[in-house]
């Protein structure tokens, strides 16, 4: 038997245990949890040093190091993260909609668990405890199936987890890890029909791409990020500066970090090489279209490749435009359906912008980096999803669960 089907016959197993399990259990098995991940700090770091070692050696770029990297202060971000899920209401339970037939029947749709959740992720290790500890905040199991680069980084998160569920009235097995992290145990999971109720990747767009085109079970597609920034005519620009920096440069690696940024024609001309400089002295590597680099020669050409580009790093590519249309219709074309922002005082350009672009976050006048669980409120996220069935945007809570409707009567029969 497979690695992946042992995992996943074992994590049904427990999804059955986990749907009963009470609000009071599943806290305490996160409090536990949070503490013993501070107490195998030491134990962490070392492991994930490992991976940031073999990193290097193989080439990784800054930027996926640093979505590896672990440290003193990102275990207890991720600590006192599981500590705001705790305190966050449990949806499992609750009551969708009641129907009360004239006939005496009562229907009851609630708020169930999903059952058994996998996650197929790249680089970023503090995914690990994201997805096992939202899962177990719904009553779900979760199979995880992170990278080779954070191998070492991932087994020492889910030893640690698993000693603090010891010690919780929660199984053990809701938990499980993929060791094996070749191309044939992806493809296996892919296809765990019998076993997996959905499939979440996270990572960069082949990856995402591979699990939408291969897999056989439901996938819930999270998305790369080619975020955009639309600076409008009437942009006030030390607004339009801070937002297009922040939005860039806060943390360039990360999906809702901007790769495009469109700029209003006359405001370009005002306000666009200084823009650009202030780019470039963060060392920001720009491809520009034709009407940029007639003004601002030192940029390299826009090709039709980096329209579409999830730099993940310091590059931009950038285009001028004639009106607020344009620009919605390069990102609708070129953008993945995350997260966009208009800059404007124009509150009809605004507003045609938020109704407008496709995307599971629409922006007016504020950064793109707030696109996260966090800042939205839900808690840590599971992922960004950027379809449209079942769940869009961050996914906290609410987004792992279904609902199952109850009939309930006193032997009532269809005439």
């Amino acid at each position: 038997m497979s690695e992946v089907i042992q995992k996943g016959k074992a994590a049904k197993k427990a999804s059955y245990a986990m749907s009963s399990a009470t609000t009071e259990e599943k806290n305490e098995a996160l409090s536990l949890i949070a503490a013993q991940l501070l107490n195998d700090q030491d134990m962490i770091l070392k492991e994930n040093e490992k991976d940031l070692t073999a990193g290097r050696e193989s080439g990784l770029t800054s930027s996926v190091l640093d979505r590896i990297m672990l440290n003193q202060e990102r275990l207890e971000g991720i600590a006192a993260a599981i500590e705001e899920i705790i305190v966050l209401h449990d949806p499992i339970g609750e009551i969708l909609e009641t129907i009360h037939k004239d006939n005496g029947m009562k229907i009851e749709e609630k708020r169930v668990p999903l059952g058994v959740v996998a996650m197929i992720y790249e680089a970023r290790p503090n995914v690990t405890v994201d997805a096992a500890t939202l899962t177990l905040k719904t009553g779900n199991a979760v199979i995880l199936r992170g990278s080779s680069s954070a191998k070492n980084s991932n087994l020492a998160l889910v030893n640690s987890i698993h000693r603090a569920m010891e010690k919780s009235k929660l199984p053990v097995d809701a938990v499980q890890l993929i060791e094996d992290t070749s191309r044939e145990t992806a493809s296996e999971l892919f296809r765990l029909n019998d076993y997996l109720d959905v499939l979440i990747p996270r990572g960069g767009k082949n990856l995402i791409d591979t699990v939408v085109r291969e897999a056989t079970v439901p996938v819930i597609e999270t998305g790369a990020g080619n975020c955009h920034v639309f600076i409008d005519q009437t942009a006030k620009q030390p607004m339009a500066e801070v937002i297009v920096l922040n939005s860039k440069l806060q943390r360039p690696s990360v999906c809702n970090a901007i790769e495009s940024l469109l700029i209003d024609a006359s405001w370009f001309a005002e306000y666009g090489k200084e823009l650009l400089e202030k780019l470039k002295v963060n060392d920001v590597q720009i491809y520009a279209d034709e009407r940029v680099r007639e003004d601002f020669p030192d940029v390299l050409e826009a090709s039709e490749e980096d329209w579409a580009n999830e730099y993940l790093g310091h590059a931009i590519s950038v285009k001028v435009v004639d009106s607020p249309q344009e620009a919605i219709e390069h990102i609708n074309q070129y953008g993945t359906k995350h997260s966009e922002a208009i800059i404007t005082e124009d509150a009809r350009n605004a507003e045609m912008f938020l109704q407008h672009v496709d995307a599971a976050a629409v922006y007016h006048n504020v950064s793109t980096r707030f696109t996260d669980g966090f800042e939205f409120g839900y808690g840590a996220e599971i992922g960004i999803s950027t379809q449209k069935l079942h769940a869009r945007g961050p996914m906290g809570l609410k987004a792992l669960t279904s609902s199952k409707v109850r009939i309930t009567g006193d032997g009532q029969v269809r005439s």
